[in-house]
């Protein structure tokens, strides 16, 4: 077994374990550093598969953006743990019937019989100025330019979405206009009111 093959081990065994762990730790807190831990055991295989740009992309996006928002979302919410766990017992079986088809059928796709250097020859390492980013972008926008078109129009309605859901007017909802607040004067907000002074009895 070659140094390549062990690491590869080593960082799968660690994705899996932390993966495992997000599923199963108690707090939230937790399960959002062990997915943490996910993120970058991926982003150690992805550099064994030369995707250096995927893999620092997944640590700069989701390690120190989304996983960032989400353990202060997390930190933040007063969430009961054990109402949360309330139905942990109850759907277990399902969840274990669920997980027993999703190893199944990656077992039946990316077995031995359908992956692996017997099936697939190992790729020609590269030489020392290729740009992986530059390759990457070649593909997309030509053999690729179609299907990158089609997600990022699917991307542009999603944003449109949200943002008309977000923007859209309840008669039940106050709305402040700071361009009023702005132009306000001290006369529109402060009335002053001269009353008679009272002796001391």
């Amino acid at each position: 077994m070659s140094f390549t093959e062990i690491v590869f081990y080593a960082f799968s065994a660690i994705m899996i374990t932390a993966a495992l762990g997000v599923i199963s730790a108690r707090n939230p807190v937790h399960s959002a550093l062990f997915l943490v831990l996910t993120f970058f055991a991926t982003s150690g295989i992805w550099l064994l598969l030369e995707a250096e740009f995927l893999a620092i992309t997944l640590v700069l996006v989701y390690v120190g953006a989304v996983m960032v928002l989400f353990l202060f979302v997390v930190m933040m919410l007063d969430i009961n743990i054990t109402v949360m766990r309330q139905g942990f017992i109850k759907y277990l079986p399902i969840g274990i019937l669920v997980a027993l088809v999703l190893v199944t059928q990656m077992v039946l796709l990316v077995g031995p019989e359908n992956f692996g250097l017997s099936q697939f020859a190992e790729p020609a390492l590269k030489a020392a100025d290729y740009s992986n980013t530059r390759e990457l972008g070649r593909v997309i926008y030509t053999d690729y330019v179609y299907p990158f078109e089609v997600a990022s129009v699917i991307l542009l309605v999603a944003i449109v979405a949200a943002i008309a859901l977000t923007m859209r007017r309840r008669p039940e909802t106050k709305y402040q206009t700071p361009i009023k607040q702005m132009m306000v004067k001290k006369s529109d907000r402060l009335r002053i009111v001269k009353m008679q002074a009272e002796e001391k009895q």
